[in-house]
């Protein structure tokens, strides 16, 4: 690769790094909060609830502010406003702020999919384009493995405010990075300034919202509510109703994080060669639902949760590639930042469902149910991307027939 591609891989990588911690680091910190903020979890679930639904609103809008004021100033922005959410909660750490933090926070949050996606798809050639998106996501992914770990260690060193001071550095460190100049410069097949600047620019917006972009919305609406389940209640779940001490248990999050970063990478490669995305899709997330049964189901010592979990992550991470290549096939030409913010926003109506379903789960002492809710989700995701896997196939062979 060239110089200016690694440098601008770097940066929204980077980026991406920052955008999965700060979305981790209240979960990260879910152990020790309710006693640190006299908040129940169901409330924490709502405090979590709150930074999504602020995310899902304004995302959209954001994807059109990306195309029209620049990825790059955007996506500082958004860093920025982060990274000072986290510190404001350094200062006043209780529940109160810890609303209007998560606020301030899901604002920032909008910014990074539909920035980090409209400076791939500018900046990438074709043919790197799923190895690029599973290096950004691995970026995110490694990100979000490092919160628990990092942020419960300087926790127990430190005490909970130093951990959200590092949140925020973390933020700031990566502001330095992308604002850094660069010889970026769009692919010539890029729309031009004006493009949509008149007529054509209702077009472009009625162009975003088709079919193919909301089922795609409900796919990411599906596999957010799979995962999250045990990215930010896993260990709640496994500490108080299995028995398992806080270490193991956050030593199980940590490899099903790290093991979904390693599946990224590899999802890349198979991003690049084939063209059935939802048949890889359907059996990474059919196994998976498998793993997660036998845990939420089958006594297991410590060790064999870690791996279980591990195994579960690599399956879920192997399929991210191929999912954002699907969104970058449905974006019409310089609407990539619009049509990724509208797709995004089904994670965050996920994040908005999410945690106050799991948060009730947990407050009744159905533990099992975690893991049984996101056994049932990835079931459903299966079922819908193998229905639009042979909906394309069918597609295809009716184009073929009609030449």
């Amino acid at each position: 690769m060239s110089r200016r591609t690694v440098g601008l891989l770097s940066q929204v990588s980077a980026a991406h790094f920052v955008s999965h911690f700060h979305m981790m680091a209240i979960p990260a910190l879910l152990p020790i909060l309710p006693a640190a903020m006299d908040a129940s979890f169901i409330e924490l679930g709502f405090a979590l609830s709150v930074f999504n639904v602020v995310s899902a609103l304004v995302q959209a809008p954001l994807g059109f502010a990306v195309d029209r004021f620049g990825a790059r100033n955007m996506l500082l922005c958004g860093l920025a406003l982060g990274s000072v959410s986290f510190l404001s909660l350094a200062l006043g750490p209780n529940y109160i702020w810890l609303l209007v933090a998560m606020t301030l926070a899901g604002i920032a949050n909008g910014v990074y999919h539909p920035a980090d996606y409209a400076l791939l798809s500018k900046g990438i050639s074709a043919s790197r384009m799923g190895r690029a998106f599973s290096m950004h996501t691995f970026a995110g992914y490694l990100g979000g493995a490092a919160a628990p770990m990092l942020l419960m260690g300087v926790a127990a060193l430190a005490g909970m405010r130093w951990a959200f001071v590092l949140t925020a550095l973390i933020g700031g460190l990566a502001i330095l990075l992308v604002g850094m100049p660069t010889s970026e410069q769009p692919k010539p097949d890029a729309a031009p300034a004006g493009a949509h600047a008149s007529g054509s620019a209702s077009k472009a917006t009625v162009g975003v919202f088709t079919p193919v972009v909301m089922v795609l919305t409900l796919l990411f609406i599906l596999l957010n509510l799979s995962t999250s389940a045990i990215e930010r209640f896993s260990v709640s779940a496994l500490v108080q109703g299995f028995d398992v001490p806080l270490s193991w248990a956050n030593s199980a999050l940590t490899a099903f994080l790290f093991a979904s970063a390693t599946g990224v990478l590899a999802g890349g490669y198979l991003a690049d060669r084939t063209r059935h995305h939802g048949f890889v899709a359907a059996a990474a997330f059919g196994l998976a639902a498998v793993v997660i049964v036998i845990v939420a189901t089958t006594p297991l010592s410590n060790g064999a949760v870690i791996v279980l979990l591990g195994l579960a992550g690599l399956l879920t991470g192997i399929i991210a590639p191929s999912r954002d290549m699907l969104v970058r096939a449905a974006a019409p030409a310089g609407s990539e930042g619009k049509t990724f913010g509208v797709v995004m926003t089904g994670f965050n109506i996920a994040g908005a469902i999410g945690p106050v379903m799991f948060g009730w789960l947990l407050d009744h002492g159905q533990f099992s149910g975690v893991f049984w809710a996101a056994a049932i989700f990835m079931t459903l995701t299966v079922v819908l991307t193998l229905g639009q896997e042979w909906h394309a196939q069918a597609r295809r062979t009716l184009a073929r027939g009609n030449i």
